[in-house]
Formats: structure tokens, C-alpha cells, sequence
């Protein structure tokens, strides 16, 4: 008994002699400080900072409603987490969402496709893993990580997505679905061994490097690469930061990277790439070919090409010197300059394979405020933005349209393809796959989860050859809910849902199908 008392005593002194020298350095440090709370009001001010620094992790477990989060909700996270995790989105007692307010819906028919019916591929199956949970308590969840078998629905081959057809060697996709562009330094290498394990695993899917240059982690997955190209010109520039063909050419030797695409622009930010000096180590530096621990700017724009008729013959010259598909990906703004790229198009009959439509939601991580808040379209508006001038134009056929933004749930990319895309990406949900929790570190390279950051200490809590699974998961469930949405709107397959399968549902509950509200509007 008197052991335990002496141990009670001691805590308490403790605790009383860590509370002296709280009040003895705040004391000192009111002195100096420059912050007018602290200089009038010492200890209550230190709380008030205090408060502030883990607000947002009490806002985002305790305060937020579920569906309130930015950028993402907590219900759009769990949906992820179920995907990837149990390969399931079975909820119970109804939806979280908001129908008194007003938003896209996908219309349904009396009379659905039944699942013989559909146009897809259930003829492959796959050896994987998903989560069984045992036991949840209050401080923990038992889980384990069980073998089966699953589809992979895939596009049967009549509605495979080809892209640069004209091209030595076209890459053909038998699914919808990939992972949006992410640089190496931005992300780190257990990142994208997890995604592109998992993207391999799932068939039918790709990887993106985005504009930090491929490295070996990239094609040691095995996965498809579309590897792009920024205006700093990461892993394709001499010495002297110009453009090098011979860097080009060694990257389009390599098998698995299926495409190129050129960054105009993203969401998050219409202008070059940012990635913190405190990110840029040894082995960045040697891929971008920049000094270790400098903050890297990329330019606003490729500095060599000035106008639309630039970049198309340089896209040309990518196209016939790789035999390889090369797209852009560009983020809707101004109208003229979209026009005019359209329009220069036709008149030199030089197109790229592929654009990538960006959403100004987008933004997997860090950017500038001011740019990732006002900057560009919303995807939605951006895609019918862009679809309804190629189709004004007449040249809607002559590439493929890929979409990105924030499409991280099945009903989202529904939306999306209806619209006019041929196919979607996602970085942010590739990333909550592998295991983000949305901790707002991006910037920091201190990600808790290993995800977004270089760093060795922190990338041991990712562990790519379990979240693999993760993410052939994600895919794969993303497939299969799109594919259950197509058969519920009467149709057999995404492939076809069109905006005659999608409504807008105002505040007061009038219906309009998106077709009328945004007719496809022929070549004049």
C-alpha cells in the first residue's frame, strides 16, 4: 500500500514540477514574444494554440457531420475504405445524402439488365485478398486479410478503349478506371509500388507518374504507364533544362509505358508543379535533374511552345518518333484559346490521342490557395465545356476524353462517363486506397501514412505488398458498382449511359434530364 502511495506522491510532484516550468518559460517568453495574444494573456494563449493545432483532427473525428468535410467528406472516405478494404458498399438503414438539395441523379428503367445481359468480360478471375473483420471494439478492430477469388469486370473486347489507333502501338484498355497523375517526390515509392501493383493485378487500369519522371519503382510494377511530360520537364531535360529527344526516346523503349501526356495545366493549380526543397532529396534530384533540398517551381507553361499550332507539331513529332499514343491533359477555362486549340486541330489535322479534362477540384498535393480555390471549371461543367466544342467543331472522334477530379465513388464517374468521357482517373482516391487519412500533410512530407512523402521514417507505414490489394480492390469494386449502375439505367454496359441517363434535380424538386439541360450539340 505504501509502494503505491510513494508512486501516487511522485506522479503528482511530477506533473507539479512540469506545471512550474510551464508557467517559468511562459513568463519568459511573454517578454519577448511578438504575438499580441500571448504578450496580455501568457497561459491562455498557449491553450488557444494548442487548440488550434489539433482543431482539425477534432473537427474531422469528432464535429464535422459525415457528409461536411472538405475536400472530402467523411462519407466519401468510408465509401473508398469499403471498396478497397472489404470489397463491399453495402450500407445499412439508407444514404447520408442530402435530397432536398439540388444535384446530378442517374435515372433508372423499369426494366434493368440483368447480369447475363451485360456487355462485360466475367470470363478472367483473379487470386485476391480483402479484409474480414472478426472483432471491432472500442479501441481497435480485429481484422484479417483472407484469400479468394474474384471477377475482374472487364470490357468485353467490342467496347475497349482504344487509344491512338493511328499509332505503331495503340494501347488498348478493358476498363475505365486508373490512377491520376502523382510525382515521385510528391509521393513516394511505397506509394506507387502499391498502386501500381495493385493497378497490374486488376487488368484493365494504368498509372500516371505525373510530371516528377519515371523511375524505377514505376516499371518494376509491371502496371500500364502513361507517363507525362510538365513544363519543368522532370526526367526529359539536358543539362542546360532544354527538351531532350534522346531522354524521350529511352523512356518510350520501355514496355510498359503505354502513353505520354503533356501538362497544360491541373486543377489544383494552372501553373507549374510545386514540390517543398525539404522534399527534394538525393534521388529526386537526380530524376528532375535539380540541386538537392531547393524547392522546385516548374514554369507556368512549356516555354518553347507559344500557341496551339506549336504544340500540336510537337505533339506530332512525339507521336512519329515514339509510335506511341501522346495526349495533354489542360484544365477548362477561357473559351477562345479552348476554340482555337480545337480549331487548329482541323486546320493542321494533327491531333493528340488522348485529353485528359482536370476539374479545378483536383489536387492530391501541395498548391497555392488562391489558384486551387478560384482557378478553372469545376469538372463537370469543364467536361460539358469541352465535349460540346469538339462535337461543335466535328472532331469529338478524332481522340479519347479522360476525366479527373475528385471521381473517387462509382455514382461520380457514372456521371462522368454519361457526360462524354471515354474513361476516368483518380489520384486522391488511388491515394485513400494505399491509406491516406486525409491528415492535410501533403506539403510537409511528414504523412502519417506513408503516402505523400519521401521521407524513410515515414514511408515504413506503408507497406505496398499488402495495400496492393488495396488497390486491385478499389479497382475492381469500382468496376462492378459502374457496371451495376449501367444495368439499373437499361443499359449493358458504362460504356453506353449517355445524358439521357442522367437528371438534375433542382431545390424545389423540378427533374430535368441533363440531355435537355445540355443537348449534344452537332458539328455546324
Amino acid at each position: 500500500m505504501s509502494e503505491t502511495l510513494l508512486v501516487i506522491i511522485s506522479i503528482l510532484l511530477f506533473l507539479m514540477l512540469l506545471l512550474i516550468v510551464f508557467f517559468i518559460i511562459t513568463f519568459f517568453i511573454k517578454k519577448r514574444t511578438h504575438h499580441s495574444i500571448l504578450k496580455l494573456h501568457p497561459y491562455l494563449g498557449r491553450m488557444r494554440y494548442l487548440l488550434e493545432k489539433i482543431g482539425p483532427e477534432f473537427r474531422q473525428y469528432w464535429f464535422d457531420h459525415d457528409t461536411d468535410g472538405k475536400p472530402f467528406s467523411r462519407y466519401d472516405f468510408q465509401s473508398v475504405m469499403f471498396l478497397a478494404k472489404y470489397r463491399s458498399e453495402i450500407l445499412g438503414f439508407g444514404s447520408k445524402r442530402d435530397f432536398e438539395a439540388s444535384g446530378y441523379y442517374i435515372a433508372n428503367t423499369l426494366f434493368p439488365i440483368l447480369t447475363e445481359e451485360l456487355s462485360v468480360n466475367l470470363t478472367q478471375e483473379r487470386e485476391g485478398k480483402k479484409y474480414v473483420i472478426h472483432k471491432e471494439g472500442l479501441f481497435s478492430r480485429r481484422e484479417k486479410l483472407t484469400a479468394d477469388t474474384t471477377n475482374l469486370w472487364l470490357y468485353e473486347e467490342e467496347d475497349a478503349i482504344i487509344v491512338g489507333e493511328n499509332r505503331k502501338y495503340p494501347w488498348k484498355l478493358h476498363g475505365m478506371f486508373g490512377a491520376s497523375a502523382t510525382s515521385y517526390g510528391a509521393i513516394g515509392e511505397n506509394y506507387i509500388l502499391a498502386s501500381g501493383f495493385g493497378a497490374k493485378m486488376a487488368g484493365g487500369s494504368w498509372i500516371n507518374t505525373g510530371e516528377g519522371g519515371v523511375i524505377p519503382e514505376h516499371l518494376h510494377t509491371g502496371a500500364s504507364i502513361v507517363a507525362q511530360i510538365g513544363p519543368g520537364l522532370f526526367g526529359y531535360r539536358d543539362e542546360d533544362g532544354n527538351f531532350s529527344m534522346g531522354k524521350f526516346m529511352e523512356k518510350a523503349k520501355e514496355s510498359n509505358i503505354r502513353a505520354f501526356e503533356l501538362k497544360f495545366g491541373q486543377g489544383a493549380k494552372i501553373r507549374g508543379g510545386h514540390l517543398e526543397g525539404q522534399k527534394v532529396n538525393e534521388k529526386i534530384a537526380f530524376v528532375r535533374n535539380v540541386r538537392k533540398g531547393e524547392t522546385i517551381n516548374s514554369p507556368n507553361r512549356f516555354s518553347f511552345l507559344k500557341n496551339a499550332a506549336d504544340t500540336l507539331c510537337f505533339i506530332q513529332q512525339l507521336q512519329e518518333n515514339s509510335g506511341k499514343p501522346v495526349g495533354m491533359k489542360i484544365v477548362i477555362g477561357q473559351q477562345e484559346p479552348l476554340e482555337d486549340l480545337i480549331k487548329t486541330m482541323k486546320e493542321l489535322n494533327i491531333y493528340p490521342d488522348f485529353i485528359t479534362i482536370d476539374g479545378s477540384e483536383g489536387g492530391s498535393g501541395a498548391t497555392y490557395k488562391s489558384m486551387a480555390d478560384c482557378m478553372g471549371l469545376p469538372l463537370i461543367p469543364a467536361l460539358l465545356t469541352f465535349i460540346d466544342t469538339a462535337n461543335h467543331y466535328g472532331v469529338r472522334n478524332k481522340f479519347k476524353v479522360f476525366a479527373s477530379g475528385k471521381l473517387i465513388t462509382p455514382d461520380k464517374v457514372a456521371i462522368a462517363l454519361a457526360i462524354g468521357a471515354d474513361a476516368v482517373s483518380s489520384a486522391r482516391g488511388f491515394m485513400m486506397a494505399s491509406g491516406c487519412i486525409m491528415a492535410l500533410q501533403c506539403n510537409s512530407g511528414q504523412c502519417p501514412s506513408g503516402v505523400a512523402t519521401t521521407n524513410p521514417h515515414y514511408q515504413k507505414a506503408l507497406d505496398p505488398y499488402e495495400k496492393k490489394w488495396r488497390v486491385m480492390n478499389y479497382i475492381i469494386s469500382m468496376r462492378y458498382s459502374l457496371f451495376s449502375l449501367a444495368a439499373a439505367a437499361g443499359v449493358k454496359s458504362p460504356r453506353h449511359l449517355t445524358r439521357e441517363h442522367i437528371v438534375f434535380k433542382d431545390e424545389v424538386g423540378r427533374v430535368v434530364p441533363l440531355s435537355e439541360l445540355f443537348p449534344i450539340v452537332n458539328q455546324t
